[in-house]
């Protein structure tokens, strides 16, 4: 089975291999009754206490604070789901618990990235359930889909161990700089930043991801996901509505329904049109990076729409 890490992710130059884990997530799918997820109390705050530990529901207001300033003194595990989709549902409730029995040793934080999605934006979260490690600021490591408890707990493991190991690869402070004014929001300073490092290194994948990220942002400043997917329900052979709501599904989490979304309308288009959507798709696939197992399946499925 093919590795879990997100490995493409800007943020993980130079991960830490902390994963002996093997496998994908499915494509996540909502089921007609909302699953009801088993949670423990929340406490004022949106703190969520047993036994020593923390479980934190985080938003983007508190991603600097409760995730990337308190990885500096302990590990955060950062799960992303949604309710109502089975897969996510179940698979909170057991990272909860390893939360509870880890007794402080690390923190779970929680991000719902419907009411969240520039936070799953900013990870490249490209399905659901997502678990990223960050330690010192940084993620490390990641994977996607619901694993067995034991090989988690072996994650876990590796995580804690990380915890005070400083990255073994060099930071670019070029990038640094760059995905700063990213996850800032100023696009504008962001943008000339990775251009100038492609200028200097034109083959910089991370460089050319957060580029790629860069554009994404700008086209859907402003929409409504809601609307922007329902227009696209609406009306299937509208390119600017599917282009949107490709758009939408990647930075909700949800890549792999947005790569098949386009290779439809690839197979429904011809001319200019079907170019355009060609090279919007491939726009998405840069973002997530070429290692990417999704992108890796989405091309090959877009080689036989177009020939």
């Amino acid at each position: 089975m093919s590795d879990p890490r997100i490995t493409s992710s800007i943020f993980t130059r130079g991960a830490v291999d902390l994963s002996a884990l093997r496998g994908t997530a499915p494509a996540p799918t909502r089921s007609s009754t909302p699953a009801q997820a088993t949670a423990p109390s929340a406490l004022p705050g949106g703190v969520v206490n047993g036994g020593g530990a923390a479980v934190i529901d985080v938003t983007e207001a508190t991603l600097q604070s409760e995730v990337l300033e308190r990885s500096v003194a302990l590990p955060v595990v950062v799960f992303f789901g949604a309710a109502g989709y089975p897969e996510s549902d179940q698979f909170a409730p057991v990272l909860e618990q390893l939360a509870v029995e880890g007794g402080g040793a690390w923190v779970l934080a929680r991000v719902d990235v419907q009411d969240n999605p520039r936070i799953a934006q900013m990870f490249q979260v490209q399905g659901i359930p997502t678990v990223y490690a960050v330690v010192g600021g940084r993620p490390v490591d990641a994977f996607s889909g619901v694993v067995p408890e034991a090989q988690l707990r072996q994650w876990i493991d590796a995580v804690l161990k990380a915890g005070g190991v400083a990255v073994a690869e060099q930071e670019d402070p070029r990038l640094d700089e760059a995905d700063d004014a990213l996850m800032g929001g100023d696009l504008d300073a962001a943008e000339q930043a990775y251009r100038k490092i492609l200028a200097e290194s034109p083959a910089d994948a991370a460089a050319e991801a957060g580029l790629a990220q860069v554009g994404l942002a700008r086209r859907v400043a402003g929409a409504d996901p809601g609307a922007a997917l329902a227009a696209a329900q609406a009306d299937p052979d509208d390119v600017e509505a599917q282009l949107l709501a490709a758009d939408v599904e990647v930075l909700s989490g949800m890549a792999e329904q947005a790569y098949q979304r386009l290779v439809g309308l690839v197979r429904r288009t011809a001319g200019e049109d079907r170019e355009k959507v060609r090279q919007h798709l491939v726009g998405l696939f840069t973002v997530a990076g070429p290692e990417d197992p999704a992108v890796a399946s989405a091309r090959r499925a877009l080689a036989s729409a177009l020939f």
